[in-house]
C-alpha cells in the first residue's frame, strides 16, 4: 500500500466531509474490483472511485481547480481517465471538463503569442507544469484499490460512451492529433511535444500552434456558453471534437489512441 501514503498526507481542504471521508475510506480497501479493459487503457477501482466523486463536483474545489491549472490538467493517463469516467456517467453532457478547459486554454493563448529573443527558452519554461498531477500526488495509479460498489466501479470503467463521443467527432479532433504522439508527419504538437522541441531550440514559427490554438479555444468557449440557457443546444461537432483536442494538447493523445486501437 505504499502508493496510497500522498492520500493519507493530504491536509484537509476538499469540500465537504462526505467526499473526504470517501477518499480515506479507500485505503481501508484490500481488495480490487477489475474494471473493463478498453484497448490496452485500463482504469483501477481507486482511480474510478477517485473520479466518481471528482465528477460530483470537486472539479470545481478552489484547490483542486488551481492545481489542475499549475499542472495544465491531469497528466495523460488521469487526464483520459477522467473523460472516460466523466462519459460513463454523464454520457455527453461534459459541462465541467468545458469549463475546466476553457480555464487551462485561456492559459495557453499568451504563451503561443510569445515573440521577441530567447523565445524557445521562454517557450519551455511558461509550458511546464507548475504542479504536480492531482491523482498521482495522490498516489493513484493502475494498482491502486477502491472501495466503490460492483456497478460503479464497471460503469465507470467502460469506455463505450467516451467512444460514441469521440467517434462522433472525429473529423475534427483527428486533425490536431500531435504528429509525436501517433509518429507521423503532421506539423501539430501537444504541450508535452513543444516542450521538448522547445528545450532542444528546435521551434520556430508559432503562428501555426498559435492559430490551431484558437481554433480550438475559440470552440470550447462557445461549447461551455451552450451549457447555459441562453446558447442551450447551439453546441456542434466541431466544438465537442474542440474538448477532446484540447486534452491531447495539455496532456498527450497516448491513451485516447490506445483505447481506439490506432496505431
Amino acid at each position: 500500500m505504499r502508493g496510497w501514503k500522498g492520500v493519507c498526507a493530504q491536509p484537509a481542504r476538499w469540500g465537504r466531509s462526505s467526499y473526504k471521508d470517501q477518499i480515506r475510506r479507500l485505503h481501508a480497501m484490500s481488495a480490487i474490483i477489475d474494471p473493463p479493459a478498453n484497448g490496452k487503457f485500463k482504469l483501477s477501482g481507486g482511480e474510478i472511485h477517485y473520479l466518481y466523486w471528482y465528477i460530483q463536483g470537486s472539479i470545481m474545489v478552489p484547490d483542486i481547480r488551481r492545481a489542475l491549472r499549475k499542472a495544465w490538467g491531469f497528466c495523460e493517463r488521469h487526464a483520459w481517465a477522467a473523460l472516460l469516467v466523466e462519459t460513463a456517467f454523464r454520457s455527453s453532457f461534459m459541462h465541467g471538463p468545458a469549463i475546466l478547459y476553457e480555464d487551462i486554454l485561456g492559459l495557453a493563448i499568451p504563451v503561443l503569442n510569445l515573440r521577441g529573443p530567447l523565445k524557445n527558452l521562454r517557450l519551455w519554461k511558461n509550458l511546464r507544469e507548475k504542479g504536480p498531477c492531482t491523482m498521482c500526488k495522490m498516489g493513484f495509479g493502475p494498482e491502486t484499490k477502491g472501495m466503490a460498489s460492483p456497478d460503479i466501479i464497471e460503469r465507470g470503467g467502460d469506455s463505450s460512451n467516451l467512444q460514441v463521443f469521440v467517434q462522433k467527432t472525429k473529423k475534427y479532433w483527428e486533425k490536431t492529433i500531435c504528429g509525436r504522439c501517433v509518429k507521423n508527419g503532421s506539423f501539430h504538437r501537444c504541450r508535452k511535444h513543444l516542450i521538448d522541441e522547445a528545450w532542444n531550440g528546435s521551434v520556430g514559427d508559432l503562428s501555426f500552434h498559435r492559430d490551431v490554438m484558437g481554433n480550438i479555444f475559440k470552440h470550447v468557449v462557445h461549447y461551455h456558453a451552450s451549457f447555459g440557457l441562453e446558447y442551450s443546444g447551439t453546441d456542434t461537432e466541431e466544438d465537442r471534437a474542440a474538448l477532446v483536442s484540447a486534452i491531447g494538447w495539455c496532456s498527450g493523445w497516448g491513451p485516447l489512441l490506445s483505447i481506439l486501437e490506432i496505431k
